[in-house]
């Protein structure tokens, strides 16, 4: 599948462990876990208690391709966990992302707190802006022979890579009282 078509995603499940089930509930989050750390493509979960007993538990898993999330959604390993899921919680909530707003993700906010699309593209812009100048400067002298083509290919590879990796998100936190301001964090 192209790349474009299979994009990275990010999946947020919030569950709330039935009454009396709070132990049987943080033994499935332990297995889910580790079940979904074996499974191809898959990058992390992140997991996230209530802050008061009774309240909502986030769980964010986060898959390098929507189809690698799809081969682990319709797997029987998935399936017997999303059973002892039912057995141990409520009925689960889930949202998923993918694409630009993915950049935009902090732990402390809802998935689909998103900032404005001004604000994000502003970022954007800076980031790529300053990875664009920093690169060609640093690249110039080893590539400045090739091709404009395989210039321009290898560029863009490494801003995109350094982009999703280190410079998202570090400017997301930077700047998430500017980004964030206007919006519920959750």
């Amino acid at each position: 599948m192209e790349k474009s078509t299979d994009p990275p995603v990010t999946v947020l499940v919030t569950r709330r462990p039935k009454a009396g089930k709070e132990e049987a509930f943080e033994d499935y989050l332990t297995g889910i876990t580790q079940a979904a750390l074996q499974h191809q493509g898959h990058l992390g979960t992140n997991i996230f208690r209530p802050a008061k007993p009774g309240g909502d538990y986030r769980i964010i898993f986060k898959f390098d391709r929507r189809s690698n999330l799809e081969r682990w959604e319709g797997s029987a390993e998935r399936e017997e966990w999303r059973a002892i899921a039912e057995e141990v919680s409520e009925p689960r909530r889930v949202e998923t992302i993918s694409g630009l707003e993915a950049w935009f993700t902090l732990p402390s906010c809802a998935l689909n707190v998103h900032p404005p699309k001004y604000k994000m593209a502003l970022v954007v812009w800076m980031g790529v802006f300053s990875l664009v100048t920093l690169l060609s400067s640093l690249l110039a002298p080893l590539i400045s022979g090739w091709p404009s083509l395989l210039q321009t290919f290898l560029l863009t590879a490494l801003v995109v890579v350094c982009l999703t990796y280190a410079v998202m998100p570090l400017l997301t936190r930077l700047f998430s009282s500017w980004l964030y301001a206007d919006r519920d964090q959750g």
